[in-house]
Protein backbone atom coordinates (compact mmCIF):
# COMPACT_ATOMS: atom_id res chain seq x y z
CA UNK A 1 0.00 0.00 0.00
CA UNK A 2 1.41 3.36 -1.05
CA UNK A 3 1.75 6.05 1.61
CA UNK A 4 0.36 9.46 0.80
CA UNK A 5 2.08 12.71 1.70
CA UNK A 6 0.22 14.15 4.65
CA UNK A 7 1.38 17.73 4.79
CA UNK A 8 1.69 20.35 2.12
CA UNK A 9 5.42 20.30 2.82
CA UNK A 10 5.54 16.58 2.02
CA UNK A 11 3.54 17.05 -1.16
CA UNK A 12 5.81 19.79 -2.54
CA UNK A 13 9.01 17.85 -1.89
CA UNK A 14 9.91 18.46 1.75
CA UNK A 15 12.54 20.73 3.22
CA UNK A 16 14.82 20.18 0.23
CA UNK A 17 12.20 21.77 -2.04
CA UNK A 18 11.69 24.70 0.35
CA UNK A 19 15.44 25.28 0.56
CA UNK A 20 15.69 25.28 -3.24
CA UNK A 21 12.73 27.67 -3.54
CA UNK A 22 14.20 30.10 -1.01
CA UNK A 23 17.65 30.02 -2.61
CA UNK A 24 16.16 30.54 -6.06
CA UNK A 25 13.98 33.42 -4.82
CA UNK A 26 16.87 35.30 -3.20
CA UNK A 27 19.28 34.53 -6.05
CA UNK A 28 16.76 36.20 -8.35
CA UNK A 29 16.41 39.12 -5.95
CA UNK A 30 20.15 39.66 -5.85
CA UNK A 31 20.65 39.38 -9.60
CA UNK A 32 17.64 41.11 -11.19
CA UNK A 33 17.88 44.91 -11.38
CA UNK A 34 14.09 45.04 -11.92
CA UNK A 35 13.56 44.15 -8.23
CA UNK A 36 16.28 46.38 -6.81
CA UNK A 37 13.79 48.32 -4.65
CA UNK A 38 12.71 45.07 -3.05
CA UNK A 39 16.33 44.09 -2.49
CA UNK A 40 16.97 47.50 -0.90
CA UNK A 41 14.44 46.75 1.83
CA UNK A 42 16.96 44.27 3.23
CA UNK A 43 19.79 46.81 3.42
CA UNK A 44 18.75 48.07 6.85
CA UNK A 45 18.05 44.60 8.16
CA UNK A 46 20.37 41.71 8.79
CA UNK A 47 21.09 41.17 5.11
CA UNK A 48 20.03 38.47 2.71
CA UNK A 49 22.04 35.62 4.24
CA UNK A 50 20.04 35.79 7.46
CA UNK A 51 16.87 36.49 5.49
CA UNK A 52 17.40 33.32 3.44
CA UNK A 53 17.68 31.27 6.62
CA UNK A 54 14.69 32.91 8.29
CA UNK A 55 12.56 32.53 5.15
CA UNK A 56 13.38 28.82 5.06
CA UNK A 57 12.51 28.52 8.76
CA UNK A 58 9.23 30.37 8.25
CA UNK A 59 8.10 28.62 5.07
CA UNK A 60 8.91 25.16 6.40
CA UNK A 61 6.44 25.68 9.25
CA UNK A 62 4.01 27.58 7.02
CA UNK A 63 3.84 24.55 4.71
CA UNK A 64 3.13 22.17 7.61
CA UNK A 65 6.62 21.04 8.55
CA UNK A 66 8.74 21.61 11.61
CA UNK A 67 8.09 25.06 12.99
CA UNK A 68 11.69 26.28 13.14
CA UNK A 69 10.67 29.93 13.12
CA UNK A 70 8.44 29.52 16.17
CA UNK A 71 11.14 27.51 17.94
CA UNK A 72 13.54 30.39 17.40
CA UNK A 73 11.25 33.43 17.75
CA UNK A 74 8.16 32.20 19.59
CA UNK A 75 5.65 33.23 16.91
CA UNK A 76 4.99 33.39 13.17
CA UNK A 77 3.04 36.67 13.13
CA UNK A 78 3.86 38.17 9.72
CA UNK A 79 2.72 41.66 10.62
CA UNK A 80 4.93 41.65 13.71
CA UNK A 81 7.89 40.27 11.75
CA UNK A 82 7.60 43.07 9.17
CA UNK A 83 6.33 45.92 11.39
CA UNK A 84 9.57 47.94 10.99
CA UNK A 85 9.69 47.73 7.19
CA UNK A 86 8.01 50.24 4.86
CA UNK A 87 5.96 48.01 2.56
CA UNK A 88 3.99 49.51 -0.30
CA UNK A 89 1.60 47.86 -2.77
CA UNK A 90 4.34 47.88 -5.40
CA UNK A 91 6.67 46.02 -3.02
CA UNK A 92 4.05 43.35 -2.40
CA UNK A 93 3.39 42.86 -6.10
CA UNK A 94 7.11 42.74 -6.83
CA UNK A 95 7.62 40.13 -4.07
CA UNK A 96 4.72 38.01 -5.34
CA UNK A 97 5.93 38.19 -8.96
CA UNK A 98 9.42 37.21 -7.85
CA UNK A 99 8.03 34.28 -5.85
CA UNK A 100 6.04 33.21 -8.94
CA UNK A 101 9.27 33.22 -10.95
CA UNK A 102 11.05 31.20 -8.27
CA UNK A 103 8.21 28.65 -8.17
CA UNK A 104 8.41 28.34 -11.96
CA UNK A 105 12.19 27.98 -11.98
CA UNK A 106 11.90 25.27 -9.32
CA UNK A 107 9.33 23.53 -11.53
CA UNK A 108 6.74 23.70 -8.76
CA UNK A 109 3.26 23.44 -10.28
CA UNK A 110 -0.15 22.02 -9.60
CA UNK A 111 -3.09 22.56 -7.26
CA UNK A 112 -0.95 22.75 -4.12
CA UNK A 113 1.22 25.45 -5.69
CA UNK A 114 -1.86 27.43 -6.72
CA UNK A 115 -3.07 27.27 -3.10
CA UNK A 116 0.36 28.45 -1.96
CA UNK A 117 0.23 31.39 -4.39
CA UNK A 118 -3.24 32.41 -3.19
CA UNK A 119 -2.26 32.12 0.48
CA UNK A 120 0.96 34.08 -0.02
CA UNK A 121 -1.00 36.81 -1.84
CA UNK A 122 -3.51 37.13 1.01
CA UNK A 123 -0.73 37.22 3.60
CA UNK A 124 1.43 39.70 1.67
CA UNK A 125 -1.43 42.13 1.17
CA UNK A 126 -1.84 42.41 4.96
CA UNK A 127 1.71 43.78 5.21
CA UNK A 128 1.12 47.01 3.28
CA UNK A 129 1.66 49.95 5.62
CA UNK A 130 2.31 53.67 5.74
CA UNK A 131 5.62 53.69 7.59
CA UNK A 132 8.05 56.40 6.49
CA UNK A 133 9.92 55.03 3.50
CA UNK A 134 13.64 55.74 3.83
CA UNK A 135 14.10 54.59 0.19
CA UNK A 136 12.36 57.77 -0.96
CA UNK A 137 14.04 60.01 1.59
CA UNK A 138 10.89 60.08 3.74
CA UNK A 139 12.18 59.70 7.28
CA UNK A 140 9.30 61.53 8.94
CA UNK A 141 6.61 59.76 10.90
CA UNK A 142 3.21 59.53 9.20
Amino acid sequence: MEQTAHTLLDRIGGEVAVKRLVETFYDLMESDPEVYELHRLHFRGHGLNLTRSEQFNFLTGFFGGRRYYIEKHGHMNLRQIHEHIPIRSADVEMWLELMDRALEQCDMRGPDIEKIRATLRRAALTLINDLPDWRTGDETTP
